[in-house]
Parts: structure tokens; sequence; C-alpha cells
């Protein structure tokens, strides 16, 4: 039996739907504020942020280790998601290592934010030798206060985890 052009392109779209199911991203004290996809690219991986409730301005955002947002500090993700140690933090530094680096999140003045990045660090599976964000224990995107120098150790100075997301 063939199958036509259309069926296969509504197959592929059917599977990268499937990979793109969003997380829901907390704050805090739990509440639901935004969601949070991330899917598979043949380098990396796209991730898209819709979030409300923020505070305005620039915020540094990383993928961390863990699947867990139980803790309101968010400390139960566990440090970025990285390949090797130790871990070098930073877009700015030469031999910078870490994949859980992501670009800043700019929050408008209502709070809502909403941005669609390509990361070429990780992988949801571990393809092309770069970190699993779905491994044994998952991962999560997690949002600071502060935004992101891209060069200070350990963490670009981003200061507290105010938001998070597991990554579905």
């Amino acid at each position: 039996m063939k199958l036509s052009l259309f069926a296969l392109i509504l197959g592929a779209c059917a599977s990268v739907a499937a990979a793109a199911e969003p997380g829901v991203l907390v704050d805090g004290a739990g509440k639901g504020i935004g969601t949070v996809s991330v899917t598979e690219t043949p380098r990396g991986v796209l991730l898209r942020v819709e979030a409300r409730g923020l505070p305005p301005g620039w915020h540094g955002m990383h993928f961390h280790e863990k699947a867990n947002c139980s803790d309101a500090a968010f400390k139960s993700a566990g440090a970025h998601v990285h390949a090797m140690t130790p871990v070098v933090h930073g877009f700015l530094v030469a031999d910078a290592n870490d994949a859980g680096d992501l670009p800043n999140l700019y929050v408008a003045p209502d709070g809502t934010a909403t941005v669609e990045l390509h990361s070429t660090l990780a992988s949801l599976t571990g393809s092309g030798g770069r970190p699993a964000l779905k491994d044994a224990d998952g991962s999560a995107l997690v949002i600071h206060a502060n935004p992101d120098d891209y060069k200070t150790q350990p963490i670009g100075g981003a200061g507290d985890r105010i938001a998070c997301a597991v990554i579905p």
C-alpha cells in the first residue's frame, strides 16, 4: 500500500506536535503562570515560553538538570544541564561548556513574555552528543530574578529562581 504525500506530511506534523506538548510554568507559590514547550530539531531543541505575572525586565533562563519544581525556591531542579565537569557557564566565556545556557528572557511592563528560540547545546534525547533533557531524571526550565551577564560563574549573576517548568 502506498502512502500519499499528504499522509506522510500529516504523520510528521502529528509527531512534532506530540513532542511539543507544553509543560506548565509555575511561580514560587505553585501557581500556573504560563507554558513551556521543547521540540527536538536536527541540531538541538526549539524552546517556546509563554508567561504572565513575571516582574518586568530581563531575566536569566536556563535548562536545569532535574524535572522537579516542587519547592518554592526551585532548588529541587538542581544545577544547569551539563555534559562535562567542571561546568563553565557563559556565552561570553571562551571555554564555556554549560549546556543549560539560554539567552535572557525579556518580560514586558504588563508582566508577559513570549519567546521562541533555538539551543544547539542540548537535545531531548541526547542526539548529536548533546546532553539529553529527557534523561532518567528529566530536566526543567528555570527563570531567574535577574538577567544573565553570560560570564559570571556559576550562573551569570542571574540570582534567585522565580519560575520553573518541568520539561514535558
